[in-house]
């Protein structure tokens, strides 16, 4: 919706302090500036991002904080270059889900890495962003791909978006994680990706991509200051290749329309990622929901 010019006042959820509840109260919204619009939300989707600031984990994280990139008041003011315009027909708790995760985990599949059909891919975790990957691996023609996760019930949740095997971390006790991906694919995976953040889980899926031409997108964010440390020999002798993949490499005005589409034309997986809705005024329901690990995402209805 359009700025008048006026500040307006709206519902925000606000932390006030690490880890305690979020309360609701009136904010005041200010007047849009030049080349910003006031943007009305109908829904938004809790991120593990937001879980990290909301425990002061995030360098940035500064008290009181109204969280969310993905929305979490009735308005909002932004930038029009952070504004992507879309389907008019897109189901609103369907768009929300692009904003983050899933839109990052799909892009470092099909853009990022560029996975080529035929070949292997290796996930480490599968919260949403690992099972996003998958669904942008199965995208691409991907023949294997291998989902790494302590939690073996997530091997039946990654079949719906192309898992096709499965390696409990915490049962490699003979031999690490990398090692049985090597045996598994007969030389290591063509892509790797890390989707949790771990310094040790990057180490581990760049040893288990495959030398030579392998590539390695790491997606997962480490505490702040976190240090990866990498013979500088290996690097040049193995041929592999390490990559950040912030938001996937995805140009957000003309990569997210694309992705709708292939959402709407029924190409793309997106309805299986939510597993709870929630009201509003019930928006700490939706943290604890993912705190817990009983929900990949949670739609948060502002007026429903």
């Amino acid at each position: 919706m359009a700025g008048t010019g006026k500040p307006i006042h709206c519902r925000a959820a606000i932390a006030r302090s690490p880890g305690e509840p979020l309360v609701i109260e009136e904010v005041t919204v200010a007047a849009p500036k030049p080349r910003e619009v006031r943007i009305k939300i109908i829904c938004a989707s809790v991120c593990p991002v937001d879980v990290t600031f909301w425990e002061s984990k995030h360098p940035s994280a500064i008290f009181p904080i109204i969280l969310g990139h993905e929305a979490m008041g009735e308005y909002t003011v932004v930038d029009i270059a952070h504004v992507t315009k879309i389907d008019p027909q897109t189901p609103p708790d369907r768009a929300c889900l692009f904003t983050c995760g899933v839109a990052a985990g799909v892009g470092a599949a099909v853009k990022r890495a560029k996975v080529e059909a035929g070949t292997s891919v290796a996930i480490f975790g599968l919260g949403v962003i690992g099972l996003a990957v998958a669904e942008g691996a199965r995208l691409c023609g991907a023949t294997r791909i291998i989902g790494v996760d302590m939690n073996p019930d997530k091997y039946e949740i990654g079949k719906k978006f192309g898992v096709t095997d499965f390696v409990n971390s915490s049962s490699c006790v003979d031999k690490p994680v990398s090692q049985v991906i090597i045996e598994m694919t007969g030389g290591g995976a063509d892509y790797c990706f890390e989707c949790v953040g771990s310094t040790s889980l990057v180490h581990e899926a760049y040893a288990s991509c495959r030398k030579a031409w392998g590539k390695t997108v790491v997606l997962g964010v480490d505490q702040a200051g976190a240090m990866l440390t990498f013979n500088s020999y290996d690097v040049l002798d193995n041929g592999r290749t390490l990559m950040g993949g912030l938001f996937g490499g995805l140009k957000p005005k003309s990569d997210i329309p694309i992705l709708i589409k292939r959402y709407m034309a029924k190409e793309l997986k997106l309805d299986e990622f939510i597993t709870h809705e929630v009201d509003f005024k019930d928006i700490n329901k939706a943290f604890d929901l993912l705190l817990e690990g009983k929900s990949l995402q949670c739609v948060i209805w502002m007026n429903k």
